[in-house]
């Protein structure tokens, strides 16, 4: 599958855009009709793909049935939908109805979730991350499906941040999406993908040119990530310190995860994704309350 250079990535279960919202009469979560606009709106504002993620809301695939259903080009993925949220076949069935439905533009981003979510909230046990990931695609890859099938094999992306799962997002699936990382996290993504595989960058984004306050929104952004022990690993990898991943982060930290200023500071983080190596930059677009800043997403939109 070709990717255009820049995608979306939104939290479907929350507000669609603080600004627009202050006006619409409409605070809470997004109504399916708001997200169908929302979608209709990118896909406007010529972004390639927007990239949701998996929780305790709507089912991502079934909100990218909805997606996929309310456009006619956007891409959509998810970013990502946790192994342990379907058997192997379920998936495969769902992951191929999508693609065949839409005519292609279905991209299926597979994780392996969180320990304390898969034991204590879903009550399944959690396994060592590669070999239950290369089981379960495996799985997949001989489940059976007897719909009629898609023109072209789902494309599979794994959610990867550590080497190892980088390497297996090369060699077993189409390639990798990686999520709260910085330029060098990518280049050294590229170096283990090689050439000819997908890289998706999720970038957060502050539309705001002050730092106190860009720092602020950006650490609210980034607070539940902090105690989990992968992101904390991944991030140590990257030469961040215990002191980095502190009291909410160090400016320093705080400033190479999350991209912040005007529109110049913005393009130029996008663009060192894009130097590194990164094959797409998904634009998380946080607002001060942190919901997606439609204002953001209209300024960077490779077609305003």
């Amino acid at each position: 599958m070709k990717l255009g250079k820049i995608a979306v990535w939104a939290y479907i279960d929350g507000p669609i855009s603080y600004f627009e919202n202050e006006n619409s009469g409409e605070m809470g979560p997004a109504s399916a009709e708001r997200l169908a606009s929302f979608a209709r709106r990118v896909e406007e504002l010529g972004y390639d793909s927007i990239w949701t993620p998996g929780g305790f809301g709507r089912d991502p695939l079934i909100t990218s049935s909805w997606l996929l259903a309310n456009t006619s080009r956007l891409k959509v993925a998810t970013g990502i939908v946790s192994i342990y949220t379907r058997d192997p076949i379920a998936m495969r069935g769902a992951a191929d109805a999508l693609n065949e439905q839409s005519g292609g533009r279905f991209i299926l981003g597979l994780g392996v979730s969180h320990r304390e979510t898969v034991e204590d909230r879903r009550g399944h046990e959690y396994g060592k991350p590669i070999p239950t990931m290369r089981a379960y695609l495996d799985a997949m890859a001989q489940a059976p499906y007897m719909a009629a099938a898609p023109a072209e094999p789902t494309t599979i992306i794994l959610a990867g941040l550590r080497e190892k799962m980088i390497g297996l997002s090369g060699e077993r699936a189409q390639g990798a999406h990686s999520y709260l990382v910085n330029p060098d996290h990518t280049a050294m993504a590229r170096a283990i993908l090689g050439p000819d595989k997908l890289l998706c960058v999720e970038q957060p984004m502050v539309l705001e040119s002050d730092p106190v306050k860009a720092r602020a929104i950006a650490r609210s952004e980034i607070e539940y990530y902090l105690s989990k022990p992968n992101y904390q690993n991944s991030w140590k990898a990257q030469g961040f310190s215990d002191e980095d991943l502190a009291h909410g982060g160090s400016d320093h930290f705080v400033d190479s995860i999350v991209g912040w200023g005007g529109e110049a500071a913005l393009r130029k983080r996008i663009d060192e994704h894009l130097s590194a190596g990164a094959s797409q930059v998904c634009i998380k677009a946080v607002a001060p309350d942190g919901s997606t800043d439609m204002r953001l997403l209209e300024l960077l939109a490779p077609r305003a």
